[in-house]
């Protein structure tokens, strides 16, 4: 017999590290007037990959290390829609050799509790052979100031 996963909740700001504000975008919205489930998880690469970027730990253009999602999930709620201003809060759940799971919270501005949380799980590869390499110092510790 197999043991049932506790029903996601709602988390506080409190639970994240680092928060980034996304803007909704007219075409955010789908046909029942809020913002679209394939959205939520462009908002997880964005915040993240901003912030690694913003951090000097991640060269999207020359640098030789990138990092491939492998795994996603996204737990929803309470809508957001356009025209909504959302806070992405950032943490790191855990950090491998090559690997680390990030957890993004999002809030509608101001709100106390995540409308959606998810996460989603890079392999840092050899940007040429596409092989994983050990995490870069400077990643592991923006990663780290994460946890």
């Amino acid at each position: 017999m197999s043991e049932s996963s506790p029903k996601p909740q709602p988390e506080p700001r409190s639970a994240y590290r680092a928060f980034r504000p996304l803007g909704t975008r007219w075409m955010d919205n789908d046909v029942y007037g809020h913002v679209n489930n394939v959205v939520y998880y462009s908002w997880f690469d964005t915040a993240v990959n901003a912030h690694l970027i913003e951090q000097g730990a991640l060269d999207i253009h020359q640098g030789a290390t990138i990092g491939l999602v492998v795994e996603t999930r996204c737990n929803y709620f309470a809508p957001l829609a356009f025209p909504q201003v959302v806070e992405a809060g950032l943490r790191v759940a855990r950090i491998g050799g090559s690997s680390v799971r990030y957890e993004v919270g999002l809030f509608a501005a101001g709100e106390p509790l995540t409308a959606a949380k998810g996460h989603f799980i890079h392999v840092y590869v050899d940007k040429a052979s596409r092989r994983p390499v050990p995490l870069p110092a400077r990643l592991r510790a923006v990663l780290e100031a994460l946890q």
